[in-house]
């Protein structure tokens, strides 16, 4: 069974030069951050995107996105 004391024992290995790397990923699985009010107006200016579709663009822009998401994601790879 996995502790946070081997937890400990892996991060006291980690290279010095990868310390900042290994805390922002800490941070990222530990932290729900806000977004920025940059980050929070960037995402905002997409608003109305498709207020200028029609219903009918809106719902063939709709159709083209699930049908290609579903050729993109349900297909077998082999690696």
């Amino acid at each position: 069974m996995l502790t946070v004391n081997n937890i400990l024992k892996e991060i006291k290995d980690i290279p010095e030069d990868r310390l900042e790397e290994a805390y922002q990923l800490l941070r990222s699985l530990t932290h729900t951050a806000k977004p920025s009010k940059q980050q929070h107006k960037k995402i905002m200016s997409f608003a109305g995107a498709f207020a200028d579709l029609s219903a009918n663009d809106y719902k063939d822009y709709i159709l083209y996105t699930r049908n290609t998401r579903a050729k993109l994601f349900d297909r077998n790879i082999e690696i």
